[in-house]
Order: C-alpha cells, then structure tokens, then sequence
C-alpha cells in the first residue's frame, strides 16, 4: 500500500518541477525592450509561488498517508533547485541582470557580469539543499530555505516594476536573499508552528486570525500582504541571531 500511494506526493513534487521549468519558459519568452515583457515576468513569478504551494503540500501529503521515501526526498530536491534556485535566477537576470557587463581588453560590454551574479541562486540553492539532505533538524531550518528564498524573488515583479528599483539596489537585494540560503541562520519550520497553532487549544485564536488575514487580503492587494508575510519570515531569522549574539556577549 505504501508503495501504491507514493505516486500522490511524487506527482505533486514533479508539478513543482514542471511549473518551475514553465517560469523559466516564460522568462525566456520576454525581450526587456518590449512593453509586454513585466507581464510574462509577473506570470514567471505567479508559477514560482504556485510551485511553493505543491512543494508545501508533497510533504504532507506523503507524512499524512505514510508514504515517506528517499526517492521522493531525493526527487524533491531537485525540483527544488530547479524551481526555487534556477527559476528565480534566470528571472532576475532578464529582469536586472541582463545589461551588467565589464569593459576589459579595449571591447566595450565584453564580460557578462550580469550571468555571473544570476549564477549565485543556483549555486547558493544547491548547496543548501545539499547540506539538508546531509543532516537536518527537525524543527529548524539551517539556513533560509530554499523555496521561501524563490518566492522572495517570485513576488518581486508582482510588487514593482524594472523602472521602479535601481539595479544595484536589485543585485544588493539578490545577492543578500541568496547568501542567507547558506548562512547558519536559524529558521523556524512553518509546518511545525502551523500544527502548534491549529491545537484544539488555540483553535479560536486560529480562527481569529485566519478570519483576519482574509479581510487583509480582500482589501489590500494579495503580493504586498504575501511579501510581508515572507519579509517578516526571512528577518525573523536575522532578528533571532542579533538576540542571540547580544545574549552571548553580554555572558
């Protein structure tokens, strides 16, 4: 039975794949010259999000039906690194990245540096699902994971345009999120705050506050809400190590 039903959580890990694959499509689609091209790149953005939906859902799928395999955590992190690390750099190259380049050898634009910054998600991606895969802990995160870091990027054009953010505030900006993918930052896993949040204890608080978030997005619109909920996430790592940090100097 258990080999029957481990076909529900691959399916979903290879729909986090396969959207990751269209982003890239899509990007690849977009000429920065043309005024169409920050729509393909909402829509590239729009499938990196979805794609953090299957990759949330493939893990509980398979612990609610018992069905945990090294294939599918082996499956899972190449979908991972394709959707949450590929996908997001290749977006902000088009988007940012494209027109950086290096006068060297008396040839005016001859050196991409913009491909070699873009570069850095993959890199930093892989690596982080590397050392996960070597060992973990089960409550925290080592590290900001991987497919929280591809929505940070994946919300980015739904929020502001190209015009709007000067491009070395947007390499700043990339540089940082991938950097902290293998810092030693400890992150909390949402899964296990979501399961202490939903008891039967707090399910009147729960209730409040899913009440609450809903009229936060009915009447804002939904990519500001979701990147301060994602922005709130990735500082909390950083405010948590400043405290920790403080604590130990002062002992």
């Amino acid at each position: 039975m258990k080999l029957k039903l481990t076909w529900i959580p691959n399916t979903l890990t290879l729909g986090n794949l396969t959207l990751g694959f269209v982003s890239m499509l899509l990007v690849a689609e977009t000429n920065p010259s043309q005024s169409n091209s920050h729509e393909l790149y909402t829509l590239a953005g729009v499938f990196i999000i979805l794609a953090a939906l299957f990759d949330g859902f493939d893990g509980m799928a398979a612990r609610a039906l018992n069905c945990t395999s090294e294939l599918g955590a082996d499956l899972d992190s190449l979908a991972d690194l394709t959707t949450f690390g590929i996908a997001p750099g290749f977006l902000s190259y088009k988007m940012f990245f494209y027109d950086i380049k290096l006068d060297i050898f008396d040839k005016p634009d001859y050196f991409p540096l913009g491909m070699f910054i873009a570069a850095l998600y993959p890199i930093c991606a892989a690596y982080r699902l590397a050392r996960f895969n070597v060992a973990h802990d089960p409550k925290s995160f080592n590290g900001l994971p991987s497919p929280v870091a591809g929505v940070v990027i994946g919300i980015f054009p739904l929020v502001f345009s190209v015009s709007q953010v000067p491009v070395w505030t947007a390499v700043l900006f990339f540089v940082i999120t991938a950097l902290l993918m293998v810092s030693t930052l400890r992150y909390s896993k949402p899964q296990v705050a979501i399961r202490g949040l939903f008891s039967w204890k707090k399910l009147g608080i729960s209730i409040i506050g899913l009440g609450l978030l809903l009229l936060a997005i009915g009447f804002y619109r939904w990519p500001y809400v979701m990147y301060g909920a994602v922005g709130f996430y990735v500082f909390s790592g950083i405010v948590s190590f400043l405290i920790q940090t403080i604590q130990d100097y002062r002992v």
